[in-house]
């Protein structure tokens, strides 16, 4: 919108784009509607609306969306006042649309870095709420006036500091307006709230904020940077969130300085009782944990099973009896991967190339003594959801493993091709030879094999899917599996 439309640089439109992420504090405190207005570019005296945020707090001014509006001539004259004089307009009488009386103010926004106006913030204010306003009320209007002052001397937004995070209290989530000499001028009941669930008794007022809060956490240091943020506040720099523990409660807490003109003011602080989410969040952590160990101890039950079936076989005399349980063996280990996979994640996905890669390791170092077969993967699985990787890793090594055994006689070299074509939440996975082929026909689930059987019932049963295996036009087979995540 601002390159389509404006002749803007790059650093600017950068200030403005920080400007509409912090204004619906502006709007909020104002009860207005904020409207950002650039000059278009050829056309003198037109403005288009860059981006427009409606109150929290009261009725907004417009109902349809005003953005990419644009205007010109008598309709925008308070704009050209702001643009050209470079000075806020507020005089004028005012504006109706439809039912709804507006007042019209337009603020020059500047950089901090510069004197040139790069656009115009436009107050608009719905007038049919005519009620005295209450004492909370009178706070955020006059704070309002202070952050629009530094908009035009371009002290607001704050600058942009590396790392911070996005998310910062609102002012119905508790306000504190203090003087330059630090002393509360006001606090909000939802302020005095989260205050006292750290332990303050009384009321805020008058009383200094940045020592009062230095006094609240068991933790001296804790509360010597909380008070030396809201210190940097007042000198006018622009600290960093901050979350305070104090008395099993925590709370948010931004502050920024207040110095319309260049003159301090004072500073602003928000605060956020966050205890719930805090503790919501710690819950989540240790349950990801156990999880976690769930999953470890699973890979180490598989794993001993596995054992305990390796002995098994190498004491029985019977060669068949002693395939089907390395056999199983197998099966079992490729379970434990996934479950290995899950123990050292954060969620129930896993990235499934990794496992396979194993999983053709594990069949290429088994089948060494008999053929000299290679695996090759072709494209990437990439994430899946863990109710879909422990099946398909299960079809997926029987595959290679019937592949490795069936395909290529003893001696002979060979390669076995996995490949994956996913789209979206499709997938489409190939294991492919160029052995000795099928025979004649031959219906997978007509298969007295054990491990295609295997196959079968997990692709149509688990992954809700199908397979095909056919003979190759270039000789050998290849085993198609198609399912997609649900």
């Amino acid at each position: 919108m601002i390159s389509a439309h404006t002749d803007l640089t790059s650093n600017s439109a950068a200030h403005l784009q920080r400007l509409v992420a912090e204004w619906q504090l502006l709007a909020d405190l104002s009860f207005a509607d904020f409207l950002l207005w650039g000059a278009v570019k050829d056309h003198p005296g037109r403005y288009v609306c860059l981006a427009q945020v409606r109150p929290t707090t009261g009725p907004t001014a417009y109902e349809e969306d005003q953005v990419g509006r644009t205007l010109e001539g008598e309709d925008a004259k308070h704009l050209s006042v702001a643009y050209t004089e470079g000075r806020i307009f507020r005089e004028g009488d005012p504006v109706w649309r439809g039912d709804v009386a507006a007042r019209h103010e337009a603020i020059p926004v500047r950089r901090r870095d510069r004197s040139q106006v790069i656009a115009v913030a436009a107050r608009d204010t719905n007038l049919s709420d005519t009620r005295s306003p209450s004492h909370l009320e009178l706070n955020y209007l006059k704070t309002a006036d202070y952050l629009v002052q530094m908009l035009t001397d371009g002290g607001f937004p704050p600058p942009l500091l590396p790392g911070e995070p996005t998310t910062a209290p609102r002012i119905g989530d508790g306000l504190v307006r203090i003087g330059a000499d630090g002393l509360v001028r006001y606090a909000s009941p939802n302020a005095l709230s989260a205050y006292r669930r750290m332990g303050v008794t009384g009321h805020l007022r008058d009383r200094d904020l940045a020592e009062l809060t230095r006094s609240l956490p068991s933790d001296p240091e804790v509360g010597a940077d909380a008070a030396r943020r809201i210190a940097d506040a007042l000198a006018g720099g622009t600290p960093r969130r901050k979350e305070i523990e104090a008395k099993g409660a925590t709370v948010l807490m931004r502050a920024l300085p207040l110095r319309p003109g260049g003159k301090a003011a004072g500073a602003l602080v928000l605060v956020r009782d966050i205890t719930e989410v805090r503790r919501l969040d710690r819950e989540l952590v240790t349950k990801d944990a156990t999880i976690r160990e769930i999953h470890h101890r699973v890979k180490n039950n598989l794993q001993t099973v596995a054992a305990l079936l390796r002995l098994q076989a190498r004491r029985v005399g019977s060669p068949q009896a002693r395939q089907s349980l390395e056999e199983s063996v197998r099966r079992v280990a490729s379970i434990a991967l996934v479950h290995e996979t899950l123990s050292q994640s954060g969620d129930e996905s896993v990235g499934f190339d990794q496992i396979v890669d194993r999983v053709a390791s594990m069949a290429v170092e088994v089948s060494v003594a008999e053929s000299k077969v290679t695996l090759r993967r072709e494209g990437t699985f990439g994430v899946l959801p863990s109710e879909y990787a422990t099946p398909l890793v299960m079809v997926v090594n029987e595959l290679i493993q019937n592949a490795v055994e069936h395909a290529y006689p003893p001696g002979q070299d060979g390669e076995v091709v996995i490949g994956v074509e996913r789209d979206g939440d499709r997938f489409r996975v190939t294991v492919s030879d160029h052995g000795k082929g099928l025979p004649e026909n031959f219906r997978i689930a007509d298969s007295t094999r054990l491990g295609l059987q295997i196959v079968h019932t997990l692709v149509t049963g688990e992954l809700r899917g199908t397979i095909d295996m056919r003979p190759r036009a270039e000789g050998g087979t290849e085993a198609v599996v198609d399912f997609a995540l649900q």
